[in-house]
């Protein structure tokens, strides 16, 4: 692999802030991946494993669906607005510093909910977990950036990618085990462990590295209201748009509003000397298609996962472990696609290994549009497979192409740009893709059970219903007649399938075109 470059001034300032590690265990990049393998693993697996546990939370609560959604919305807000920050503090105060911060923090802050009982404070404090998540994340890519060759970052950027996958994952499987056999609080407290584990290794050896350049630099406080100010109004308007609807005045207002701080901060960024984003950066084609098909590779797992996991519980009937286990076909594959995908891109390029993710995903999707309200398992593995597969060599490759392309006094910003593009992908494609199934749930439901059997009053009577529908629930009462309610189930059940048809066409044609912007964007070779 040719060593990662980016033409800019600061490029002679790159190989001096490349850190020296000490003698012995803190001089070998193997342990380092390892020290933050372990805290990777733990963001990861929390990101999916809330999907399972948050039924249960919502009973043992007295939860709405809308306070649901902002246990998984807070976290993934405090992400968005916080990752580049967390990657630029990093750099200038320290990487293993920062990381070590994360780690100690979001641990805490994952025994706090299990502690909360009561929705405000699970809410509150998963908003603090997402903020020490955004100094862990970006963290974990500088830090090999820093201490791995180059003809070996490839490799480390496969296993990085892998961790990454196969915890986000195996959410939904250890999820169901702890909450079906314990509580949903052992959900978080799981992190309790992983987090000690992580701070013993982490601080035995990882070593120290910076960018030694920028230690006396003025910090950009405008730079980090500005991009946080513009992410958490963008984030918010699609969260809320669908409750508010998506043409409605505030959720249009606030994307607007979003987009346009965001503008003025790049805007302002090329204006500052020491800027929290260097906007130079993205001169680099690869690094800013990496960006955005990290976003959409994030957009398509975290949302596909979301409905999936609804499907399985609340149509089909399986239990928390029941669904997990049958999910497991992702995680195997991404295991094999994240190390093949970083082989295949250093020997052939990402322009290779990025668009065959993005088809296999594709592939994915339009497999689930063959899903009926009762399809058998062999209709339902086969997507999991393209799905896993498509992660791990979309995750490998934009990894490579975003830390990978950046200078190594860039490495924890450049890992803060990936992080916040896969977050936000994530927050947008749960939100999405949520809205577009009640969207079509609202549409279809009357027909449907009418279609089923229901009569057509009753039928008129049930569309209230909605919003359970959407979530996979049948509204049927135990007053009800049997076969009123087994009527209500199946039209209820074909509803459900209508809105994930909806969802799975919508993500299936932009991988499509996720695939063709990296066919036509990428080049064969790193660029100079």
């Amino acid at each position: 692999m040719s060593s990662p470059s980016v033409t800019s001034p600061s490029s002679a300032t790159a190989s001096a802030a490349s850190p020296t590690p000490a003698a012995g265990r803190r001089a070998n990049p193997w342990l380092t991946l390892a020290a933050v393998a372990f805290g990777l693993f733990m963001v990861g697996l929390d990101g999916s494993v809330v999907s399972i546990a948050n039924p249960e939370i919502g009973r043992d609560l007295d939860a709405t669906t809308a306070d649901l959604q902002w246990v998984t919305n807070a976290y993934l807000l405090a992400l968005a607005a916080a990752l580049i920050l967390g990657g630029k503090l990093g750099d200038r105060l320290g990487r293993r510093t920062v990381y070590l911060v994360g780690v100690a923090g979001f641990t805490a802050a994952s025994v706090a909910i299990g502690l909360s009982g009561a929705i405000v404070p699970v809410i509150a404090f998963r908003a603090v977990q997402g903020f020490f998540g955004a100094l862990l994340m970006p963290n974990t890519l500088g830090l090999l950036r820093a201490v791995f060759p180059p003809r070996k970052f490839g490799m480390a950027v496969g296993i990085w990618a892998m961790v990454s996958s196969v915890s986000t994952a195996l959410g939904p499987i250890v999820g169901g085990l702890l909450v079906e056999h314990v509580s949903w609080e052992s959900v978080f407290y799981i992190n309790a462990p992983i987090g000690v584990l992580a701070l013993v290794v982490s601080a035995l050896v990882l070593p120290q590295s910076r960018n030694e350049a920028a230690r006396g630099e003025k910090f950009d406080i405008p730079g980090v209201a500005l991009l946080a100010a513009g992410a958490l109004l963008v984030v918010f308007g699609v969260v809320k748009g669908e409750s508010w609807g998506w043409t409605s005045a505030g959720t249009l207002g606030a994307i607007a509003a979003g987009l346009v701080v965001i503008l003025l901060f790049g805007r302002y960024e090329t204006r500052v000397a020491a800027p929290l984003l260097p906007m130079r950066l993205f001169r680099n084609r690869a690094l800013t298609i990496g960006a955005v098909l990290t976003g959409l590779n994030f957009f398509v797992l975290l949302g596909s996962i979301f409905f999936v996991m609804l499907y399985l519980q609340n149509v089909r009937g399986f239990s928390p472990v029941e669904a997990g286990v049958r999910t497991l076909p992702l995680s195997l594959a991404s295991v094999v696609a994240s190390p093949l995908g970083a082989a295949l891109t250093a020997r052939f390029s990402a322009r290779l290994t990025m668009p065959l993710g993005m088809v296999l995903q594709g592939a994915a999707s339009f497999l689930m549009l063959t899903w009926g309200a009762d399809s058998g398992y062999g209709a339902l593995w086969p997507p999991f497979v393209a799905l896993g597969l498509g992660v791990g060599m979309v995750m490998s490759a934009s990894s490579d192409t975003i830390v990978g392309n950046a200078p190594v006094a860039d490495a924890g910003v450049a890992g803060g740009l990936q992080a916040t593009s896969l977050q936000v992908g994530g927050a947008l494609g749960t939100s999405v893709l949520v809205s577009l199934i009640s969207g079509r749930v609202g549409s279809s439901l009357g027909p449907s059970l009418v279609s089923a059997g229901v009569p057509v009053r009753t039928a008129h009577q049930l569309q209230g219903a909605e919003d359970a529908v959407a979530m996979g629930v049948a509204p049927v009462s135990a007053a009800m007649p049997e076969r009123l309610r087994e009527a209500v189930v199946e039209g209820s059940g074909h509803a459900f399938v209508n809105g994930l048809h909806t969802a799975a066409l919508t993500t299936g044609v932009l991988c499509a075109a996720g695939a063709l912007t990296a066919v036509l964007g990428l080049r064969g070779r790193r660029e100079e």
